[in-house]
This record gives structure tokens, C-alpha cells and sequence, in this order.
């Protein structure tokens, strides 16, 4: 039987620790490509590069694996899984995962990360997609305590298919594996980050900023992404890319615009 094959990506770069050990969870799953940022893109959302050139080259970064191909590409995430799909693979892989990124992207962070962008794009062009996040920022975090959730929700994908239009976006609990409770699935919670800018001098008098801020909770449900993580639970949830507002189509038209 033919094994699925798996576009791998990330926002974090190619070296990356989430990025290394997402590979080797999925290399137990089927064939896997990899097509990554050269550099850390963290916060690019879905830029694409329409105004430079844009770099990629076959890449080891694991000496021992001479199976899976690696690319590393100079532009966004988004640009990672466009490059892969229209130049360097042969065929359509059957899905991508994205991450695993260091650091949490669930309720308004969606919006900001190239993590999930990078499953977005995937999803906009036919792909099924997931994008997972831990919520440990450190560059040493420990990723090996998800592995079978990672893998659990991997091939449940594979097997029912993600609806059409509908990227999931996953987050997981920084905790030891004992004390992961399993997985919910929910709904972004609605929140914001309450943001200021740390305005400083450089020794030459010119100004300089610093985006500072501290992210708001204003969603009470136990039905959403950081109740569930609150509690202990990864969190999955189904993303859609049609910014659609559609129940204010109707008030919207109820304007006298014509």
C-alpha cells in the first residue's frame, strides 16, 4: 500500500527543534518532504514575497536520513508551501503539517502566526492541513510528550479527511505527558492583546520601538482553545479561510448604499 505523502513546513526555520521532531513523527506515518524557512519567519501571517527574489536549495541537516528530502527557502512560510507545491514536488502530497511551533498561536494569535499561514495556504490550494503549536517559547522545549496525540490526530486526517476549506489548528499544553488530559475540540476564544510600544533612543538620537503588550482574555466559555489548554487539554480547532462574515450580510445590505 502506498504510503500518504506528508508536505512538512514551519515559521520558526529549518533547524528548528519543533520543526525536527515534527519530521520524525511523521516519517513513521509516510514519506515526508520538507520545505522550510532559511531563517526564523515568526510573525509574518501569510506575506507572500512579490518584490525580491526568492532562494531554495536541497538541504541534510540530518546526515543519517538520506531518504527525506529538505529544502530551505529564503521567503514566508506561505511562500514555503507555494514553491513546494508548484516546483519541488512530484505529486500532490496527501497533506502538510505545520510547526511544531515554540510557542502558543490559539484564539487571536491565528491571525498573526506563519505557522498556521502556512497551513492556510496549503488548504487554499486542495490541501489537507494542520498547524501545531506548543505553548512553550523556549528553543529547548520538549516536544516528545504530544508525540502520540501529533500522531493520533495525523492519521485520523488521513483516514476521515479535513472538510474542504477547513485548516485545523492545534495547540498543545506545556506539561509533562501524564498530565495531558486528552484532546477537546473548540473554538477560537475571543481575545486581544492589549498592546503598547516601548519607545527608545539609539545613541545616535534617532527614535526606536519596541512592540510590547499583554494578551486579554475576554471569552469565559469551556468551549474554547484556552479554556481547553487550561485545563490541560490540546486543543484542536477547525479554522476556516472564508472571512466571510455572513450574518452581517444582511444588515450590511440593509444600508442605503445604492
Amino acid at each position: 500500500m502506498k504510503k500518504p505523502l506528508i508536505l512538512v513546513t514551519n515559521d520558526d526555520g529549518i533547524t528548528a527543534p519543533g520543526l525536527r521532531a515534527l519530521i520524525s513523527y511523521m516519517k513513521e506515518i509516510g514519506d515526508v518532504v520538507v520545505v522550510a524557512p532559511d531563517s526564523p519567519q515568526s510573525g509574518m501571517g501569510h506575506a507572500i514575497t512579490i518584490d525580491s527574489t526568492l532562494y531554495s536549495k536541497k538541504v541534510v541537516i540530518d546526515s543519517e536520513d538520506t531518504k527525506t528530502q529538505e529544502y530551505s527557502c529564503s521567503g514566508t512560510p506561505a511562500d514555503c508551501v507555494k514553491l513546494a507545491l508548484q516546483e519541488l514536488l512530484d505529486r500532490k502530497p496527501d497533506l502538510c503539517v505545520s510547526g511544531i511551533n515554540h510557542g502558543s498561536n490559539s484564539s487571536i494569535n491565528v491571525i498573526y502566526s506563519g505557522t498556521m499561514s502556512a497551513a492556510i495556504e496549503a488548504g487554499i490550494e486542495g490541501i489537507p492541513a494542520i498547524g501545531f503549536s506548543l505553548c512553550d517559547y523556549s528553543w529547548n522545549a520538549d516536544f516528545s510528550h504530544a508525540k502520540n496525540d501529533i500522531q493520533k490526530i495525523v492519521r485520523e486526517a488521513l483516514k476521515n479527511s479535513i472538510p474542504s476549506g477547513v485548516v485545523l489548528n492545534v495547540n498543545i499544553p506545556k506539561l509533562n505527558k501524564e498530565d495531558l488530559k486528552g484532546i477537546k475540540i473548540c473554538r477560537q476564544a475571543r481575545a486581544n492583546w492589549k498592546e503598547k510600544f516601548d519607545k527608545r533612543q539609539s545613541p545616535t538620537g534617532k527614535d526606536y520601538y519596541w512592540l510590547t503588550g499583554e494578551f486579554e482574555l475576554l471569552d469565559k466559555g469551556e468551549d474554547t482553545d484556552e479554556w481547553a489548554l487550561s485545563q490541560g487539554y490540546i486543543s484542536v480547532v477547525p479554522t476556516q479561510f472564508d472571512l466571510t462574515a455572513h450574518h452581517a450580510i444582511q444588515l450590511v445590505n440593509n444600508w442605503n448604499l445604492n
